[in-house]
């Protein structure tokens, strides 16, 4: 799968702890090798067309907009992000 970051993405992930960002360059790697890979708990987001999400850790999600064979991520966060991915 191909990566594409958002400019909202980039932004928010700039503000993340170095642990965070650190966890979430492993999950994007994993989204981009494999991404039914088990810790990722990969998922469409019910109500929200073809916009998903990918566990960072128990606390951080990062959602992504899928098009063809390429993840636009979109935002990265808390739970909190869930409610407007």
């Amino acid at each position: 799968m191909r990566i594409e970051a958002s400019k909202k993405f980039i932004k928010l992930y700039g503000r993340m702890p170095a642990e965070i960002q650190s966890l979430a360059r492993k999950a994007i790697a994993f989204l981009q090798e494999n991404p039914g890979h088990p810790s990722l708990e990969n998922k469409k987001m019910a109500g929200y067309g073809d916009i998903y999400e990918i566990r960072v850790n128990i606390n951080y999600r990062i959602t992504y907009k899928k098009i063809g064979d390429t993840a636009i991520l979109r935002k990265i966060g808390t739970h909190d992000l869930l409610r407007s991915p």
